[in-house]
Order: C-alpha cells, then structure tokens, then sequence
C-alpha cells in the first residue's frame, strides 16, 4: 500500500509540473458561456501568430513591409477588436494602424534583436473596457503580446541576415567581374609589350643588317687578310643582337657570368683558346679556367663532349 501511495504522489507531482510549461493558467470555470468565450479568445490568437508567420514569409527580404502589415492586423486578435488600435516602434521608425489614438489604456512588449532592445509593440483601446489582469487587458492577452514581439524581432534578425548575405553575393560579384575586366586589361598589356618587343627586335636587326653590316663589310675588304677574322667576329657578334641565342643561353644558365657567357659565344663561332686569349688580352691559361668553368656549369665537366658542339647544339635545339 505505501508503493501505491508513492507511485501515485510521484505521478501527481509530475502532472503538477508539466502544468506549470502551460504559459495560460488552467482554469476551473465550468460555464458555458465562459468557456467558449476563453475558447473563442485563444482560437483569435493562435490565428494571430499564424498570420503573424505568414506575413513574414509574404515579405521575407523586407522589415518595413512586414511590420506596416502586422500593426494592421494585430487590433482583430484582441479582446475588444473595434476599439483597438496598434503601434509598432522599431529601430527609430514607427508603425501605426488605422485610426491610432494613445490613450491611458496600454499594453506593451519590448522588441528584441540579440538580446538587445530596438523597440516596442504596443496595443491600446480608445475606450474604457471592463477591468481584466491588466487594467482592461487580459492575462492570455500578455503573453500573446510577448510572443507577438518576439516573432518580430526572429523576423527582423532573419531578414538583417539575408540581406546582409545579398549585399555580400553582389559585392563580390561586382569584385569577380572587376577582377576578370583588370585580368583582360592585364593579358592585353602585356601582348602589347610582347608586339613591341618583337617591333623593336625586327628594327634592330634591319638596322644591322642594312647599315652597319655593309660598313663593316667594306672595312673587312681594306683590312689584310689576317686581321679579317676580327670584323668577322664582330659581324656574328652584331647578328645574336637580334637572335635568341645570348638571350636564352643566359636564361637557361643563369650562374654564367658575362664573360663566361661572351666566351661561350666566341667558341661556338670557332675561335680557338689562343686567339680568344688574344682578343681578350689575357692568357690561354685564364681562358682555359673559364672553359673549365663553363663546363662545371653545363654539367657536362665528366663527358666526351666538346664545348664547341655542345653550344652549337644548344643554339640548333633553341631556335
């Protein structure tokens, strides 16, 4: 007997406290007339926060909107709706419904956006009603009021967020686009660049091919036959000016210093080490460091090739 009196104290305890989750007290009202006007009352505001609900997806990139329709259609889901009127404050803006008078009989809930106030949903009777929970209004009429609030101020956060997110789309859109017009701005320089290069690298080989190629030409002609070979030399010297053989020998050895580089010119174009050495008044011993040089760098030091063909070939594999 004392488990059946604990079990049923347990269960009664449990119905007491999901009661309390009930917002709207219970009521012990048992007449008729009473009931149905309490039922009549929550159907009024259950359509309140439905329409509520569905205003916010009628208008889901805009505030304004939104609460110009809802202070219109809160008044009808109060207890005296034809003697009620609304006001909504928010963010510095106010929305009022038809024919809005303040009056002395208020009732009003702050508007929240992360946890902060930016205004308030009020409803006021423009006459005296009889007494109720609070003043004229109602308990019940309390908290819908509260939920009221509360489902602005959701709407409004969702709305500052989907938009900020469309601002955000645009921006960068607008960026992508900025950036694709400055890629082709870009490309179109450089081609340009690239023209003129070859431009100034046409004009200067017809200047060298047709002045200073004739003039040293005729200079070879009253030079004796011995000496020939040093116009001959500078003839091919003038004629890299404007092919890639210099160019993309330095480029694909970098390490080569300039004399390195002018040496390597001079043996692929047959000239021995003596007469190297001779031009560059130095010994052929010095000349002969930089062949070794020349080939540490081309890794070809440990190989049976000559340094004459190797460049050679090099010059026949580039062009």
């Amino acid at each position: 007997m004392a488990t059946k009196r604990l079990a049923g104290h347990s269960a009664h305890h449990q119905i007491g406290n999901l009661s309390r989750l009930w917002r709207i007290p219970f009521s012990n009202e048992t007449e008729h007339t009473k009931v149905e006007n309490a039922l009549r009352e929550r159907i009024k505001e259950l359509n309140c926060l439905y329409g509520i609900s569905q205003l916010a997806e009628r208008h889901p990139d805009s505030v304004e909107d939104l609460l110009k329709d809802v202070v219109e259609y809160l008044p009808y889901s109060w207890q005296y709706p034809e003697i009620a009127c609304a006001r909504i404050e928010f963010e510095g803006s106010t929305y009022k419904s038809e024919g809005f008078q303040v009056t002395q009989w208020r009732q009003a809930s702050p508007i929240k956006m992360y946890k902060e106030p930016v205004g308030e949903v009020a409803i006021f009777y423009l006459e005296e009603c009889p007494p109720a929970e609070e003043g004229p209004f109602l308990r019940e009429e309390r908290i819908l009021l509260d939920a009221v609030a509360e489902r602005i101020g959701g709407a409004a956060m969702r709305i500052a967020v989907e938009n900020e997110l469309q601002d955000m789309n645009r921006q960068l859109t607008v960026e992508r686009e900025a950036l694709k017009e400055t890629n082709a701005a870009l490309r179109a320089v450089l081609a340009r660049i690239e023209e003129e290069k070859q431009e100034i690298s046409r004009n200067v080989q017809i200047n060298v091919d047709k002045i200073i190629m004739p003039i040293l030409h005729a200079l070879a002609m009253e030079l004796p036959r011995g000496k020939r070979h040093y116009v001959e030399l500078l003839q091919e010297n003038l004629k890299e000016i404007a092919s890639p053989f210099v160019n993309e020998l330095s480029q694909a050895y970098l390490s080569l210093t300039p004399t390195e580089v002018a040496i390597c010119n001079m043996i692929r174009n047959g000239l021995r080490t003596k007469e190297i050495a001779q031009m560059r008044r130095v010994s052929p011993a010095t000349i002969n460091r930089h062949r070794e040089h020349i080939r540490r760098k081309l890794n070809i030091t440990n190989t049976e090739a000559n340094l004459a063909t190797y460049l050679q070939s090099r010059q026949r594999q580039d062009k």
